[in-house]
């Protein structure tokens, strides 16, 4: 916790530094809020809708795996109690019986093991392939309001946008893009 305090304290002074070298230069900075751009477009709550959807199909279908699984888990518990009672009580005694009784139970809980896997893997991939979803369809949103911004920012004579949301340069004036003298400086 100490750590985020630490880093939010040290962003604090870098970007108030920033904005006096900005301002001593004649420089416009401006921002966005893009989560509230986000939530104002009709094309967005459309996609959101749209994710939401997907994630209650997925969900749904992992709660079913889950209560086959937990379903499966029970009937392997009340099958091991039984055996252990057969066992105990003597009623099995020979060592192949016992062999089968043992090869059963490793069957089932080796059975279990494999669905929990399977759920496993299968919650990561829905994880996956919900992002990749949700980042196809943002894509162009996100591209419609970069133009705006860009737009926007052009028409006001502002230099330098970043989006309040999560502090990321959204449009920087090409003007006072120093990645070549940089890579010059360094070879």
């Amino acid at each position: 916790m100490k750590t985020i305090y630490v880093k939010l304290f040290g962003l604090f002074f870098v970007l108030i530094a920033f904005v006096s070298v900005i301002n001593a230069q004649g420089i416009k900075v401006g921002f966005v809020d893009s989560e509230v751009i986000l939530k104002q477009l009709p094309e967005s709550q459309k996609v959101l809708a749209e994710l939401e959807g997907l994630k209650k199909l997925y969900i749904d279908t992992i709660q079913a795996k889950e209560k086959v699984l937990k379903s499966d888990a029970e009937s392997f518990k009340a099958r091991y109690e039984e055996a252990q009672k057969m066992v105990e009580s003597g009623q099995i005694k020979s060592e192949s019986d016992l062999k089968k009784l043992n090869e059963e139970m490793q069957l089932l809980q080796k059975g279990l093991q494999d669905q929990d896997e399977a759920l496993t893997v299968y919650r990561q991939k829905i994880q996956e392939e919900l992002v990749q979803k949700q980042n196809e369809l943002f894509k162009p949103i996100k591209e419609k309001i970069t133009k705006a911004i860009e737009t926007v920012a052009k028409e006001m004579k502002v230099n330098f946008v970043f989006d309040k949301a999560d502090g990321t340069l959204i449009y920087g004036d090409k003007e006072y893009d120093i990645t070549f003298k940089v890579l010059d400086k360094l070879k």
